[in-house]
């Protein structure tokens, strides 16, 4: 299944970054964070990308066109480093195509442009690359496969605590309550969508305001609630969360191997 990666934002709200490389090459432990959410992908199998470039679009493509992934893994050089043996997996073998969509378009433009990329296929995923989970994928795609539906995102709730207050118009409260005992949900960025989903886009719209309110109307847009992991990349502080989970070593997005889909010819041989 192909996978659309976002990539071409500014990423206004972690400037400190931003403004010297995009924001889906942001590090998180030795890797941007971009390489973390394929990785992610990866595990389930889906391993053909089409990355939506924009801002700063020189050093995304550097960075897969010199990738080199035994400066991050444990191996053997000889022959004066003409040979390299993996001592660990092997690299990742992925299909990537690098698509400049432009500085200045939205989510549902960059989308729009790259139609033509996943017109022929049954489904896609898509992603805002900047945030990362563990929800069980495999689980959300044949939920939203029963569904008959054209679209789906990942339903999360917020992961600030704040308190929510119930008042009358006068400014009289009811009630304080933390939003932590609310059934508040937002988009957390993590979408699977059928090619139809073009019919209810124009050209200029963002993804999730006019598009979804039609596909809303026509009862074909859905949302899977994850109540698990879940922390994307706005500010520095959601940085260093998730790169002191790194050096500790608890990756809640590394799929754990009893939750990997078991390989077809596994099932065909019976073991």
């Amino acid at each position: 299944m192909k996978v659309v990666l976002f990539c071409g934002g500014l990423g206004t709200r972690i400037r400190e970054y931003s403004e010297s490389i995009p924001k889906p090459m942001i590090p998180v432990g030795h890797q941007p964070i971009m390489w973390h959410i394929m990785q992610y992908y990866s595990q389930y199998g889906h391993r053909d990308f089409v990355l939506c470039l924009g801002y700063k679009a020189n050093i995304i493509k550097d960075f897969f066109l010199n990738y080199r992934p035994q400066s991050f893994a444990d191996c053997v050089v000889s022959n004066h480093g003409a040979t390299v043996e993996f001592l660990s997996a092997l690299p990742e073998d992925w299909r990537i195509s690098l698509i400049d969509t432009g500085i200045w378009r939205n989510i549902g433009e960059r989308l729009w442009t790259v139609r033509d990329y996943v017109r022929g296929e049954e489904m896609f995923l898509a992603n805002y690359s900047d945030g990362l989970c563990d929800v069980n994928l495999d689980g959300m795609i044949e939920k939203f496969r029963k569904s008959g539906k054209l679209a789906c995102f990942l339903a999360i709730r917020p992961p600030l605590t704040y308190h929510l207050v119930d008042m009358d118009k006068d400014g009289s409260v009811r009630e304080f309550r933390s939003s932590s005992h609310s059934d508040i949900w937002i988009n957390g960025g993590y979408f699977i969508l059928k090619p139809g989903v073009f019919d209810y886009m124009r050209p200029g719209e963002e993804l999730v305001l006019e598009p979804f309110k039609r596909l809303i109307e026509a009862d074909q847009l859905m949302a899977y609630k994850h109540e698990g992991f879940w922390r994307s990349m706005d500010t520095l502080r959601d940085r260093q969360m998730l790169e002191d989970l790194v050096e500790k070593g608890e990756m809640p997005w590394v799929v754990k191997p009893e939750q990997l889909p078991i390989p077809a010819q596994l099932l065909a041989a019976g073991e």
